[in-house]
């Protein structure tokens, strides 16, 4: 007989989020993330990426289910047959974008980026920014409300509302998206090989000040962000068969 799997429940603060896990709990048992095979989380994707965050270093495959706003990264919620539904799932692995940003006052800050990567002017001013890759300028200066790189996971969220490209799942891509392009006034970004090493240089930060957002993390002042995607660091989402992230992200581009 096989022994079912030990499941880590993490509940967003929702009433609803809360009453599905002392629910679960009681059905299954509570581990903590640490000891457990799978983790659970209950809420929307807002609280996924925190769980990603949080607990993505253990290497613990991540069922979630959706009781948020939004839930594309998460299965529908029921309380019924969980143990069958994780035995069936298909698993989608995510690289996560590393970024390491400069402030004005030297300052150095890291972190990891599921969905994206953006930067946003902080005043009534356009920021100016130039792009690198891999160390070579590609564009000297774009005038513009912002600028992002996006995971192909992350291409249907922001970077999708920003006019971005919905990247297939495991393309080995990643997106470079203007935010509101004022010059180049024609240019609608990139599509990078996902090891581009993508660098961008805040011009005039003083009267331009721009802030950087690594998913929820924001880091405000910066004058230099760099981009790659972590060559080590990986998470498994786990999906029902027939609701998996693939297809989301294909059915995303047939939506009218």
């Amino acid at each position: 007989m096989t022994q079912s799997p030990r499941i880590a429940f993490l509940a967003s603060p929702t009433d609803g989020a809360q009453l599905a896990l002392d629910e679960l709990a009681s059905q299954h048992g509570q581990h903590a993330p640490e000891d457990s095979d799978v983790i659970c989380p209950l809420g929307g994707d807002g609280f996924m990426l925190q769980t990603l965050h949080r607990y993505g270093g253990l290497g613990k495959p991540v069922y979630g289910m959706k009781l948020g706003t939004v839930g594309f990264l998460m299965n529908q919620h029921r309380s019924d047959d969980l143990i069958e539904r994780i035995g069936m799932t298909e698993p989608a692995v995510l690289r996560p974008l590393e970024m390491v940003a400069l402030t004005e006052s030297g300052a150095s800050v890291g972190s990891l980026a599921y969905n994206e990567v953006s930067l946003l002017r902080q005043t009534r001013q356009a920021a100016h920014v130039r792009i690198d890759l891999n160390g070579q300028t590609r564009l000297d200066e774009l005038v513009c409300d912002g600028v992002m790189l996006a995971t192909a996971a992350g291409s249907t969220a922001y970077n999708f509302s920003a006019h971005g490209p919905i990247l297939p799942l495991g393309s080995g891509v990643i997106a470079l998206t203007p935010i509101a392009p004022f010059r180049p006034r024609r240019w609608r970004g990139a599509v990078l090989k996902a090891d581009t090493e993508v660098r961008f240089r805040v011009l005039d930060p003083y009267k331009r000040p721009v802030s950087v957002t690594a998913d929820s993390h924001e880091t405000r002042d910066v004058v230099e962000v760099t981009i790659r995607e972590s060559r080590d660091r990986t998470v498994t989402l786990l999906f029902d068969p027939e609701h998996n992230l693939e297809e989301r992200i294909l059915s995303e581009q047939f939506v009218v």
